[in-house]
């Protein structure tokens, strides 16, 4: 893996973390009342976005080992430019279900 990769996976998997991190013990509710809170998650699901993009451009790999790598790209697209268009409980069902997935497909990676 080329060092630049490694480097946009690290940001990939800090961010995951920083995500778990901000929404443990948290409920939707909490989610939707605290601005702080989604701030900070759709802050780190941009820079998730962001460096998968840059990894799949140097690396095509990547696209082939982390699943759903389009949407995540894309959903970093919609929280920038079409952020009135989010949905707090999108985000949320995404925080639960996929970002604890993407952590440990990155993890694999970066042990690689």
């Amino acid at each position: 893996m080329q060092p630049e990769t490694r480097k946009f996976l690290y940001d990939v998997c800090q961010a995951c973390e920083g995500v778990l991190e901000f929404t443990e013990g948290k409920t939707l509710e909490d989610y939707k009342a605290e601005l702080l809170l989604r701030s900070g998650v759709e802050r780190q699901l941009m820079i998730i976005g962001e460096a998968l993009s840059q990894a799949e451009k140097i690396d095509s790999n990547v696209s082939k080992t982390i699943s759903n790598i389009r949407q995540i790209v894309n959903l970093r697209n919609v929280i920038i430019h079409g952020y009135s268009t989010v949905e707090n409980e999108t985000i949320w069902g995404i925080l639960q279900e996929h970002v604890p997935k993407l952590h440990e497909q990155v993890k694999i990676l970066l042990g690689q």
